[in-house]
């Protein structure tokens, strides 16, 4: 039985059999010496068959362990689907590209009211690391909008060339982080060894990447020893392949994070790492690996560097609220309903606009090529000064 972070209810044994696979393959590979807890994290959700988001259980919604934004309402959906229709009819057509599609509900929705607008992309792309999820989503939109099914296809890997918009809406929280340890000698990396009673912490000197970006981030910030956090170089990489390949068109990218100076204030001195497990966050990623979803917030100011460095123009960043207003949000709500739907619309574009839910914690960040107009999501706002 794994250790419990109070108060979360104990896994089924069925579950419990498949983490316990899933710790004897980390703890084989760890028998070389501690992981970097990228290496951890990256096993821990996505070792084939058994990593949380390749195995077979339910993740999303009210019977997994979070809900996204797609599931909270469709006018998610319709607002990206808006933005979409605005960049392809600026490039003269393409394609979409999600990342990461979950239950299908952000595909389904964009997909009706791009057709809605007669904006339909040449093809809507899913790049899928689950094979579970992928026949989950084939499935879906089989059942709800069989004649639109012939435009989706799913991907395994990066094309070699894309034109049009890519979606990443919670993908990079689930990249793997580095955790570090500013202590009152140098920078430590923080790794993962196995003993016989679980996971454990280990500190080691930090490789020249991670202990100059850390002392870097340590100047321009100025936090100082003891301070714990997550450097995403994982993240940052993906985005320069994504620009490898990106010849026109943008990239929304759509999460919970910061600019670099609030992600590392001197006040945040454990970091953002965070699990989730039954609609419970707590910050146990050793807790039953495989079960549990495990994240880090996004620096944002990192993100746009990683872009501009690989030939990317960074073209708008705003909190969500802001960009869903400026996508049409309001244009939504002034369409009739029943009562009983209004007030079920009204409590959505609560949880997705207030400060004190979604709105201020999630960020947009759009970074594109070959894109001149401005894009309506910012029109708002925009704050790629604070980056």
């Amino acid at each position: 039985m794994p250790r419990s972070p109070s108060g979360l209810p104990a896994p089924a044994p069925e579950a419990l059999a498949a983490s316990e696979r899933l710790r004897a393959q980390i703890c084989a590979e760890a028998e070389r010496g501690p992981l970097s807890f990228a290496r951890f994290m990256a096993l821990a959700l996505y070792a084939p068959g058994l990593g949380y988001y390749a195995g077979g259980s339910r993740k999303f919604g009210e019977a997994g362990d979070f809900v996204t934004a797609p599931e909270i309402s469709p006018l998610f959906a319709w607002c990206l689907a808006r933005q979409s229709a605005d960049i392809l009819a600026q490039l003269g057509g393409g394609e979409i590209l999600e990342f990461g599609a979950g239950t299908g509900a952000l595909m389904i929705e964009m997909l009706r009211e791009l057709e809605r607008l007669d904006a339909l992309p040449a093809r809507y792309l899913i790049l899928e690391v689950s094979a579970e999820l992928a026949e989950r989503q084939r499935m879906r939109v089989l059942s709800e909008a069989p004649h639109l099914a012939p435009r989706v296809a799913w991907l395994t890997q990066l094309p070699a060339a894309f034109e049009g918009v890519v979606i990443a809406n919670e993908v990079l929280d689930a990249m793997p982080v580095q955790r570090f340890r500013l202590g009152d000698g140098d920078v430590e990396e923080l790794r993962v060894a196995c003993t016989a009673d679980g996971f454990v912490w280990q500190a080691c000197p930090a490789e020249a990447r991670l202990a100059e970006r850390v002392r870097s981030l340590a100047r321009a910030c100025g936090f100082d020893a003891p301070y714990e956090s997550e450097v995403g170089f994982a993240a940052e990489d993906w985005l320069r392949t994504l620009a490898d390949v990106l010849h026109r068109g943008v990239a929304l990218l759509v999460d919970y994070g910061f600019p670099e100076r609030e992600f590392y204030h001197s006040q945040r001195r454990s970091g953002t790492l965070m699990c989730h497990y039954r609609h419970r966050a707590h910050a146990d990623p050793f807790f039953a690996v495989g079960l549990q979803d495990i994240t880090a917030h996004v620096d944002f100011t990192a993100m746009a560097e990683a872009a501009h460095a690989a030939g990317l123009d960074v073209l708008g960043f705003s909190n969500q609220a802001s960009f869903l207003m400026g996508a049409g949000l309001m244009e939504f709500l002034a369409s009739p309903l029943e009562p009983r739907a209004q007030l079920e619309r009204a409590a959505a574009v609560h949880k997705l606009t207030l400060p004190s839910e979604m709105g201020e914690l999630f960020k947009v960040l759009a970074v594109g090529r070959g894109v001149d107009g401005p894009l309506s999501g910012f029109r708002l706002r925009d704050d790629r000064a604070r980056l």
